[in-house]
């Protein structure tokens, strides 16, 4: 936790600017260490090869010491720090308690049975990250949050979906039970196929729903404080990319995850100076 947060932050966030030179510099502190904390426990929920209790225990330990710097009382500096964006932004402890749930269900290796369930996930691992981002800019109410959700809900979808062939070698699969069933499929078939008609609706199926919720969110981009717009545009619009090249390689998703090219980054800032 010592290692410098700046690159903490950044070495982990390929997709998307993490608390970027295009924020005026007062912000770029209180987010990264926002990004920091929730890497950490990322970290601790995902990483190495602790067993599921362990790594359920040394979350608890980190929501143990969140707990004492949001009374004032942590004795860690990253922490100190922390709760001194929190006091001066206002931000809500509770944005912090949920992220801490979203990595216990990563801990424990949870499958999701519906749709809903998964939204779940998204409100306590994403949604909460983007309400910060608001309260830290001074622009957070029901409808901004309203608009924030849609967007960060549809970028960890993104995710989970550019991700499909390192998660299933992890045993790890997002898509809901309900979506396997209603694609007269299983959980193992994406271990074992690819090419099938089956899997590659599913795929789409997955897609155009997550680019609703891109759309649904897009009025933000508008919205936005100005000195946070393009850093929101370039996220936005990246995470829009990744659905789009999630789409086009179809069933193939399963066995090559698609990252971010030079070409697309050139895409992407087209878009993100273009958007209004």
């Amino acid at each position: 936790m010592e290692q410098p947060l700046s690159s903490l932050a950044e070495s982990h966030y390929e997709n998307f600017p993490v608390g970027s030179f295009l924020l005026p510099k007062e912000f770029r502190g209180p987010i990264r260490l926002v990004y920091a904390f929730a890497r950490v426990a990322d970290d601790i929920a995902d990483e190495g090869s602790d067993p599921e209790e362990a790594r359920l225990r040394r979350l608890d330990e980190w929501e143990g010491e969140f707990r004492k710097a949001a009374a004032g009382n942590s004795g860690m500096p990253f922490f100190r720090d922390l709760h001194g964006s929190i006091v001066k932004y206002a931000i809500p402890t509770s944005l912090f308690l949920d992220l801490i749930t979203a990595f216990r269900m990563d801990a424990s290796g949870k499958d999701y049975d519906t749709f809903e369930d998964l939204l779940f996930y998204c409100r306590h691992s994403a949604n909460p990250v983007g309400r910060i981002l608001l309260h830290i800019f001074n622009c957070a109410n029901t409808e901004t949050e309203r608009l924030s959700d849609c967007i960060c809900t549809a970028l960890q979808l993104a995710n989970f979906w550019q991700d499909l062939s390192v998660d299933i070698e992890r045993n790890r699969v997002y898509i809901p039970r309900e979506d396997f069933e209603r694609f007269g499929l299983r959980a193992a078939d994406m271990r074992n196929g690819g090419g099938n008609d089956a899997i590659r609706a599913l795929i789409q199926f997955q897609v155009e729903r997550t680019k609703k919720f891109f759309h649904d969110g897009k009025p933000l981009l508008r919205s936005i404080d100005k000195r946070f717009a393009l850093e929101l545009r370039l996220t936005y619009h990246g995470g829009l990319r990744i659905a789009e090249k999630v789409e086009r390689l179809g069933g193939n998703i399963l066995h090559q995850r698609p990252v971010l090219s030079q070409y697309d980054w050139a895409l992407i800032a087209l878009r993100s100076l273009s958007s209004r």
